[in-house]
């Protein structure tokens, strides 16, 4: 089955990066530079921020929905994805997917859990694939599992 993964659209968090740090505090967000190439994926660009980069670190609902499988989390967003539109894959995985362990996780249209697997991300594909075309499943979501993250959403395409 044919799929596209998108980035967060930067429209919400644009507000957030002109506040200063009592207001993001009271938001429990938080404003972080990237200390090395590798450890802060933004999930606008779904790339890993550049050491150096500014970014805000903040609790996302990512998954909306009535029932036990509401979930949200932290994530970053990095102040240069703010001037871009959100990524976009079709039928391939982000670049930094590779070197993480990832936690894939199908749901159904009511967004109950129907299946998961955790894979590294150099062999997510066809497990991607195989949760994909499984009855009933209505969508992916894609989490760093070494740190319980959420990186993404996968819909068919």
């Amino acid at each position: 089955m044919s799929f596209v993964i998108r980035g967060l659209s930067p429209a919400p968090f644009l507000p957030l990066f002109a506040l200063d740090g009592v207001a993001l505090a009271a938001r429990n967000i938080r404003r972080v530079v990237a200390t090395a190439d590798h450890g802060f994926p933004c999930r606008v660009t779904l790339q890993d921020a550049r050491q150096g980069d500014a970014l805000l670190l903040l609790p996302y609902v990512h998954h909306d929905v009535a029932g036990p499988y509401r979930g949200s989390g932290p994530i970053f967003v990095s102040e240069a994805a703010l001037q871009t539109p959100p990524a976009e894959f079709r039928d391939t995985l982000p670049p930094t997917f590779p070197r993480r362990l990832l936690s894939l996780r199908a749901y159904d249209a009511e967004g109950v859990m129907r299946d998961a697997e955790v894979s590294e991300g150099v062999d997510a594909l066809p497990h991607l694939q195989r949760l994909l075309d499984a009855p009933g499943v209505a969508y992916l979501h894609v989490h760093n599992a070494r740190r319980g993250c959420y990186a993404c959403r996968v819909d068919p395409a």
